[in-house]
């Protein structure tokens, strides 16, 4: 039996399918030395099966935003529940960086662009009323950063404990529960969508013509790269420079949990101040908190106050960034245009997780990648700034009261 589709179940079915798709995502890094190790690779292999990973999420995520918002949702998260399965249950027995390249690469980003954001913030945004929407996705965003925090302590306990292996397939089970959440974001086609009728070809169209939305996609470029690179490789960085696998597993685990608060308070002001300003506070703000990690001490006290510190500002840019779309040109084409955004921030995102590997095995050292991150930073926070966010519709009417 079908579940009726209203704003409460599609934001709660869709905020566990984020809370599981995005929870597994975040341990990635936590498998990146043992794997490495004990399949006698440098950390370049694995860097680059992550970073293809995110890469084909990024390519696949605007086809899939494109089928859910003439299909409804509910069809893309159950085909990405299977094959993000697939690909981490295949990953448990990749013996060749081929066969890492294929599951963990492959099939776990095809998977992750049918049961991420561009989707699953596509549904909720046709469900929810303009001005609960920021507030909605700030909420969904905030459940996903719990299943950050949440999952990361048992898949760092299912490795001690079993080996990553094993631990690869209680994830793989982990993440076919999606499957059955996808009955709640079955929708008719165009199911709620507001605005005037447009064709893929027309909104595309429209969207290319506007430079606030190239600077959106410039900004989340830069938001991929940031994240992932920290996200494969601080766990890494902390056992380099002389700490525990722990402080890195916590330091991960408090970027989710603090994600929780940044999230939910990402969508709260949203709703109430400009959204492009807090964009730019937040880029600005993460590289004020990585320069304080290079040029303090590390220590046990410094990585967790990184954890935590950056886990405020983790993913406050995706309600944001979506937010901002879903103003300026609706919500009918939203999945579609949110996952052309996201294809930059995936770009990012690749280049993150390989240029990390690729200079830490040239260098020895990430210094040169920590920098980068710090600059691209800088430059997210200016490229926000001049974006009008204001609703072409809304333009369109002002001019021709102007005119008159």
């Amino acid at each position: 039996m079908r579940l009726r589709v209203t704003p409460g179940t599609v934001l709660v079915f869709g905020s566990l399918v984020l809370f599981l798709a995005l929870g597994i995502r975040h341990g990635f890094g936590l498998f990146l030395q043992p794997m490495s190790m004990d399949r006698g690779w440098g950390r370049e292999v694995f860097s680059f099966a992550i970073a293809a990973q995110n890469l084909v999420w990024g390519f696949a995520q605007p086809f899939s935003g494109m089928v859910a918002d003439r299909f409804g949702a509910g069809r893309v998260v159950l085909a990405g529940a299977l094959l993000y399965a697939a690909g981490l249950w295949l990953m448990s027995s990749a013996a060749t960086p081929g066969e890492l390249y294929l599951s963990a690469g492959v099939l776990v980003g095809l998977g992750l662009s049918g049961t991420t954001f561009s989707v699953v913030y596509g549904v909720i945004g046709r469900h929810t009323s303009p001005e609960k929407r920021t507030m909605a996705l700030g909420v969904a965003s905030a459940v996903a950063s719990f299943g950050q925090f949440a999952l990361l302590p048992g898949s760092q306990a299912l490795i001690s404990a079993s080996g990553w292996a094993f631990a690869l397939v209680v994830l793989a089970v982990a993440a076919f529960l999606m499957a059955p959440f996808s009955a709640a974001l079955m929708e008719r086609p165009h199911a709620g969508a507001h605005g005037p009728k447009q064709t893929i070809g027309e909104a595309l169209a429209e969207a290319r013509a506007q430079k606030s939305f190239w600077l959106l996609i410039a900004g989340y470029f830069v938001c991929g790269f940031q994240v992932v690179f920290i996200g494969s490789h601080l766990p890494s960085y902390f056992l380099d420079r002389g700490l525990t696998a722990r402080d890195g597993m916590l330091a991960l685990a408090l970027i989710g949990l603090f994600n929780v608060f940044g999230s939910f308070a990402a969508g709260w002001f949203g709703s109430r101040y400009l959204k492009k300003n807090l964009l730019s506070l937040l880029y600005f703000s993460r590289a004020v908190v990585i320069v304080a990690l290079m040029a303090l001490p590390l220590t046990t006290f410094t990585a967790l106050a990184f954890g935590v510190l950056m886990g405020f500002l983790w993913l406050g840019t995706v309600p944001l960034t979506n937010g901002v779309i879903a103003q300026i040109f609706g919500v009918r084409h939203l999945a579609m245009l949110s996952g052309f955004v996201f294809f930059s921030h995936q770009f990012g995102s690749f280049l993150g997780a390989w240029i990390g590997g690729w200079l830490f095995d040239r260098t020895g050292s990430y210094d040169v990648a920590w920098v980068i991150a710090i600059a691209l930073g800088v430059i997210a926070g200016l490229v926000h700034l001049p974006i009008d966010e204001r609703p072409l519709a809304r333009r369109a009417t002002s001019g021709a009261a102007a005119s008159s």
